[in-house]
């Protein structure tokens, strides 16, 4: 059957524990779902931040690509050996036990991934990486952080500062148009990478020399992580549009292997 015949691939989006008039609950950003469903031209399925009901070979089976989503929450310390998490830090514990227990067998499946913000910190932890709870109190560096609240929502997704885009990578393959090396991005986080995971290779930085993206080098398919927010900018950034659009691509790829 043609790529074109078959039907839109499945892409499931990460979401977060959360409770709802006292009940526990499922979210995730409206952001992510319209730019994989107009922009990724994908299907996207919420992905329950509940470890006893997912298994990663019913995942593998059925799911053509996975978005690990941004979220106000932080990958809890004791993940990659630190102390106890601050006393303002907002943790998401289930989403952090289904996530990192299902990444290593969806990468190896050759399952294409694109992670975001938290998701990129997530990633970096399957990997053995570690982070830093508070970038901003690293002596010289940025406040990566999203600014004053009372800015509408949108506003928070302006571009914050520019990141160097490593050669020859996914990222610069992605920006082929780009003046320079150098791109202006709307990141906005609190924790951030402190040691970079095995196996993973630097798409870009921050002025500070933050790692702001990175790929999986031996994974079979597409798999970027980003700490900026490229979903709230598909309509107005070339480079957002791109890295939905070719993960979209790598999804409907695997959608035609998979010819279910």
């Amino acid at each position: 059957m043609p790529a074109a015949a078959l039907p839109r691939p499945l892409v499931a989006l990460a979401a977060d524990r959360i409770e709802i008039y006292g009940h526990a609950a499922h979210a995730l950003l409206h952001g992510y779902v319209d730019a994989i469903s107009e922009v990724a031209g994908a299907l996207p399925l919420a992905l329950p931040a509940a470890p006893g009901a997912l298994d990663a070979e019913s995942l593998i089976a059925h799911i053509d690509g996975l978005v690990l989503t941004g979220s106000p929450s932080n990958v809890a310390p004791q993940r990659y050996g630190d102390e106890a998490a601050p006393v303002d830090m907002v943790l998401d514990t289930d989403r952090d036990a289904t996530v990192l227990d299902l990444l290593p067998q969806l990468i190896a499946a050759g399952v294409p991934l694109l992670a975001v913000c938290r998701g990129l910190q997530e990633l970096n932890v399957a990997h053995g990486g570690t982070l830093d709870a508070a970038v901003h109190r690293r002596p010289g560096a940025l406040d990566h952080r999203e600014g004053d609240h009372a800015r509408p929502v949108p506003r928070w997704y302006d571009d914050s500062h520019a990141v160097e885009i490593a050669p020859g990578g996914v990222l610069a393959a992605l920006a082929p148009w780009a003046p320079a090396t150098r791109v202006s991005v709307n990141s906005l986080h609190h924790q951030g990478i402190a040691r970079l995971g095995r196996g993973l290779r630097v798409e870009a930085t921050a002025p500070d020399g933050l790692v702001e993206a990175f790929s999986v080098e031996q994974a079979p398919a597409f798999a970027l992580a980003v700490q900026w927010h490229p979903e709230m900018r598909t309509h107005d950034c070339p480079l957002a549009a791109a890295i939905f659009t070719a993960f979209g691509a790598a999804c409907r790829q695997r959608r035609a292997q998979r010819g279910g």
